[in-house]
């Protein structure tokens, strides 16, 4: 194979070439340019699908220098000085290695076109038990009167079911979901037909991702599932990514790397709108933490990189965190990023649920955007029946699934002016605040007044 070609491909994929051993240490390589490039804006055929172009192309965004991939010489240099590649992200311009020798990461701080240099990972103190598949019963209850079965409540107060009875029940359009794990998403026989492009594994590319953390099978099904009498969620007709960005062993910065490089490969195969129920403020080495005043969309790399999101011509939908209890209280990294959707947990009567975080922003800005049912969500458990489950993880990919219906009723909508839509459809939409942002948005409405503003 072509030398070029075979770069090309490894900065792409944005995965490991080969698994760090668990006795590595990880650091993040900033770089100072992209000077040695081998790819050029004038063919972004190269490195972006044609549906990642198709949909910028219809909103008029052109491709710009943070797209063209990570310099395949740079990243050859780095490896040349004894440590592994495990990732890229060119958005930021990093490179993510592993190496237990101090003396390499040295030499790689010592490259002329190095910026910096952080760790970012250590092996935890207690490794997690082997992942095992938890026991499936796959007896769902069945609700002849409701085709939602019990979600119709979680959807009806956004009246995403009027949008589904209009026929937007998201099927042109393509969802990445960022999580822990989707685990028995492939044997719960209720999820069958679920329509899965694909997934993909940022932490250890050669896992099981259908055998990892459940966390990402219960944000799922709230947007995925699609059978009638059992439960339908808010976009059964969508297509999804299941990207897997967190490491349960521990809370470390390179969980923002794997992030990171999930939303590029999203970004690269097209996908339209994004759901992260994901964020991190604390982290085992409390040095690395985050403070309140860093809470500004452009300290974490997470809110950095979800910051570009709309300007790539994609959607973000994120949980506003579950600190609403604790000492911190505010909104966890990437909330607090601009040009995204951030979601507050309220329960069935529309009151604020005890643990949802809140704003504003470190700088002042308005969070969260709006709020969603997290609090008694229901949801798909790993065991194949239904439950419930508390958290803002689940107030956003609710509103994430009618958020991607909304959009394929509205196709001529960037992905800016879907976000303002939304916000503007809150019922608190003339007196937002950080509690509550701009309120419970009614989607229903926000499609009528698209109507009316294109006519």
């Amino acid at each position: 194979m072509d030398k070029k070609l075979l770069i090309a491909g490894w900065l792409l994929c944005l995965v490991a070439v080969t698994q760090a051993q668990p006795s590595l240490l990880k650091y993040r390589v900033c770089l100072k340019d992209k000077a040695a490039t081998e790819y050029s804006l004038d063919h972004p055929e190269a490195y972006l699908s044609a549906k990642s172009l198709g949909r910028r192309q219809r909103q008029g965004l052109a491709v710009d220098s943070t797209d063209l991939p990570v310099c395949g010489r740079y990243v050859e240099e780095i490896a040349r000085q004894g440590v592994q590649i495990l990732l890229t992200g060119k958005w930021e311009n990093f490179v993510t290695v592993a190496c237990s020798d101090s003396s390499a990461v040295a030499r790689v701080a010592a490259l002329p076109f190095v910026r910096s240099v952080r760790k970012v990972w250590q092996p935890p103190l207690e490794a997690l038990p082997p992942t095992a598949r938890d026991p499936l019963s796959n007896r769902p209850t069945l609700h002849p009167d409701s085709l939602y079965g019990t979600a119709f409540a979680q959807i009806a107060m956004s009246n995403g079911h009027r949008l589904h009875q209009a026929g937007f029940r998201g099927e042109t359009m393509t969802i990445a979901v960022m999580d822990a794990g989707f685990h028995n998403v492939d044997k719960i026989k209720a999820m069958s037909n679920l329509h899965i492009v694909g997934t993909r594994d940022f932490v250890h590319p050669d896992s099981d991702i259908y055998a990892q953390g459940s966390h990402g099978t219960l944000v799922l099904s709230c947007m995925a599932m699609n059978k009638p009498q059992v439960m339908v969620g808010t976009a059964p007709e969508a297509s999804y990514w299941l990207l897997r960005t967190e490491d349960e062993s521990g809370e470390f910065p390179i969980e923002e790397d794997y992030w990171a490089a999930a939303v590029e490969f999203a970004d690269s195969v097209g996908v339209d709108v994004l759901n992260t129920s994901l964020g991190y403020y604390a982290f085992d080495d409390a040095s690395q933490n985050y403070e309140l005043r860093h809470l500004d969309g452009r300290c974490s790399l997470m809110s950095r990189q979800a910051s570009r999101v709309a300007a790539k011509g994609m959607v973000m939908v994120c949980s506003a965190g579950n600190a609403g209890r604790g000492s911190w209280k505010k909104i966890t990294p990437p909330a607090d990023a601009f040009d995204v959707l951030t979601v507050g947990a309220i329960d069935r009567r529309r009151l604020l649920a005890p643990f949802s975080s809140v704003g504003p922003t470190a700088d002042g800005r308005v969070k969260p955007d709006v709020v969603a049912v997290g609090s008694q969500a229901d949801v798909m458990l790993t065991n194949g029946n239904q439950g419930e489950a508390d958290g803002t993880s689940f107030a956003s990919p609710i509103l994430c699934g009618m958020v991607a219906c909304l959009w394929q009723a509205c196709p001529r909508l960037t992905a800016a002016q879907l976000l303002e839509l939304v916000r503007r459809s809150g019922d608190r939409a003339d007196f937002p605040d950080n509690i509550y942002g701009y309120g419970v948005p009614d989607l229903w409405q926000a499609y009528q007044t698209y109507l009316q503003q294109a006519n």
